[in-house]
């Protein structure tokens, strides 16, 4: 096929932002129940809300949700395990007042939670139901009526009845934090697993059994030093969980009367930094087998453990997993995706030789010739710690790509570093439509899995300790720098973009004065952690104290790693993307950074996105933050994108 040669960043795409959005959804929480499975949709197209489906044995298809109800959790503020189902009843929040429903087949949903003394004041999440269906346990967050702040938020475990409205019996209360209340299969045993300020989940928990007859407590893992997550109890009364005793989140058993002895040990990560309720990285089979996923090398893998304790990958193409659900004797649901391919509901039958596999909810059909498709590549780069150390940074690199066009003949295309969120999170190595939207159109992308990320074991994650700004800055420019002296990219032509702890890392990075970086574009990023010390939400309004340091007593580290107070600093043009109602990361965040750069005369747009809060959920809205940021590319770079998608072009104030 001949190659037309245009400059990169110019060549023509089917992948346009509308393509990026149309029938897009977003795939999670898969739960069986009988022969029917059902999972989570997020729909862009529907203002973003989440609908629950179902798949019956029939393989008939139906939305649960009415019109208009959106089944998501606030519990800090990230939310997850929004609903659960038995016997073909479905338990769920809704999105609006943060009450817990009941929805019969068929019929309407019926609220169980009192209304709270402030609007979404009680928020549910996390439910289980008891073995014998008269109740459910949930997490209730408490936000008191008169607005103190987030040192005053509670977080308890309830139980209430599971069919009708009641007033939830508190069953834990005291630590600061209380996740995953999961009932022994007697339903004599609570085990639950809780953590205090200003450690977060990855860092420090603990995983208790309470005996409900008695009240005492029995601390199965984790302290200083041990991050547990994920419990399970088995039909023997055993308790399986997660720990990273280890320096990897690996899999245990506890036994009644003390006893904790390793199950899967392994150089890589099966948990998963819970930032979000209800994780669910394993389950087991009826004879013993225990299915799961983990992280090696920047890319998901799923493993069996078999009875006799030989553990064994898979020979299947997915590379991220996001939820497992025992569907029967022999068999698994699985949410997964491919490089190539987005997320689709998968069911897995295990049993002599390969899998089998059968699509339950494939993604959708995008109809993409393969060649235009970018595959993630892992590379590791040399970089340096917080004390100048040498030592290796990971990332995944995305080349152009095309089936018709070619840039000319020696030039080398622009480079997007992309900063994943978090900070404790990673890159993922599936197919994104969104950063498909960028090769497909001659930009080299590269998403940095800088110190601090998740999948590299806890040494690698704890590198960010009182290292933010630092060590996630070092790998970005050090992942730039290197592809650029291997001939990959454009050393001329690199740009940051990131969004929440990526967009702080994109301005820490602009405001070096060595920075590499000729543009930068800011999604909802801080620009001043001294003010979001003091000013956000209960789960991470002691996060700063281990990525920067305590305030107001290291009132001087947050002043110094803080953008904002080094806009002297920052000379190259940006975008900034804000939602108006984010409550993680303010709105005033983008404002302060915005106006300093208006006052020094920066080249710098401003979007602002009425109604969106951290994340841009409504299709239009995506398609516009995208549109606008390869449109203040094309202006800063110099040239033009395809003129048959007809962009509206972004203003880029005191461009010259």
């Amino acid at each position: 096929m001949t190659v037309t040669e245009l400059p990169f960043g110019s060549w023509p795409t089917a992948i346009t932002s509308e393509f990026v959005v149309t029938a897009a959804v977003r795939l999670w929480d898969v739960r069986v129940d009988g022969t029917d499975v059902y999972w989570s949709e997020g729909r862009p197209a529907e203002g973003g809300r989440t609908q629950v489906v179902r798949r019956s044995a029939d393989g008939t298809v139906t939305d649960l949700l009415p019109e208009g109800i959106d089944a998501r959790a606030a519990v800090h503020e990230y939310g997850g395990a929004a609903w659960f189902v038995r016997a073909g009843v479905l338990w769920f929040t809704n999105w609006a007042d943060q009450r817990l429903y009941r929805l019969e087949p068929g019929g309407v949903p019926v609220p169980l939670t009192p209304v709270p003394t402030t609007p979404r004041g009680d928020r549910y999440g996390d439910g289980e139901l008891a073995a014998d269906g008269s109740a459910v346990l949930a997490v209730r967050e408490n936000h008191p009526a008169d607005g103190r702040g987030a040192i005053d938020v509670r977080n308890e475990i309830v139980r209430l009845s599971a069919d009708r409205e009641s007033q939830p019996e508190v069953l834990v209360t005291g630590p600061d934090f209380v996740v995953a209340p999961r009932l022994s299969p007697d339903g004599g045993s609570l085990a639950f697993v809780s953590w205090d300020h200003p450690s977060m989940p990855w860092d420090d928990t603990v995983l208790r059994v309470r005996d409900l007859a008695t009240g005492a407590d029995t601390v199965v893992a984790g302290g200083p030093g041990e991050s547990v997550m994920e419990p399970r109890w088995q039909p023997d009364g055993s308790l399986l969980f997660l720990a990273d005793r280890s320096g990897w989140w690996n899999l245990y058993r506890w036994t009644p009367g003390g006893t904790v002895t390793p199950v899967i040990e392994l150089n890589a990560e099966i948990g998963m930094p819970a930032w979000q309720l209800g994780s669910a990285r394993y389950t087991t089979l009826d004879d013993g087998s225990i299915v799961f996923a983990r992280w090696r090398d920047g890319y998901d893998a799923l493993g069996v453990r078999h009875p006799d304790g030989t553990v064994a990958d898979q020979d299947l193409p997915f590379s991220t997993i996001t939820s497992i659900a025992r569907a029967d004797a022999n068999a698994v649901v699985v949410v997964a995706a491919t490089p190539t391919t987005e997320f689709g509901v998968y069911r897995i039958e295990f049993g002599g030789g390969t899998p089998h596999v059968e699509p339950l909810r494939l993604p959708r059909e995008l109809g993409l010739d393969p060649a235009t498709l970018s595959v993630p590549e892992p590379i590791a780069f040399p970089s340096t710690d917080r004390t100048g150390a040498p030592r290796t940074a990971h990332a995944l690199f995305y080349p152009p790509a095309s089936n018709q066009y070619g840039g000319p003949a020696g030039e080398l295309p622009p480079l997007l570093v992309m900063i994943h969120g978090g900070p404790t999170a990673s890159a993922l190595p599936t197919l994104s439509l969104t950063t498909q939207y960028w090769t497909s159109r001659g930009f080299a992308v590269v998403d940095v899995n800088y110190g601090g990320s998740t999948g590299y074991g806890r040494e690698y994650r704890d590198l960010l300790k009182d290292a933010w700004g630092i060590v996630d800055v070092a790998d970005c420019i050090a992942a730039a720098s290197w592809l650029g002296e291997h001939g990959r990219v454009d050393p001329q032509r690199l740009a940051i973009r990131g969004g929440s702890a990526g967009g702080y890392t994109t301005l820490a990075a602009l405001a070096r004065p060595d920075t590499p970086f000729a543009a930068g574009a800011d999604h909802y990023g801080v620009a001043d952690l001294e003010a979001l010390a003091a000013d956000t939400h209960k789960f991470e309004s002691r996060y700063l104290d281990g990525l920067i340091g305590q305030y107001p007593a290291r009132r001087d580290i947050y002043r110094d790693r803080s953008p904002i107070h080094h806009v002297d600093q920052l000379r190259k043009p940006l975008i900034v993307l804000q939602g108006s109602d984010d409550p993680i990361v303010p709105l005033n965040q983008s404002q302060m950074i915005v106006e300093a750069l208006r006052e020094r005369r920066i080249p710098v747009a401003f979007l602002v996105f009425e109604g969106e809060q951290h994340g841009f959920r409504r299709a239009e809205n995506i398609r516009r933050a995208l549109d606008a940021e390869l449109s203040f590319y094309a202006q800063v770079f110099g040239f033009k994108p395809p003129l048959a998608e007809n962009i509206d072009p972004v203003t880029v104030e005191n461009l010259t």
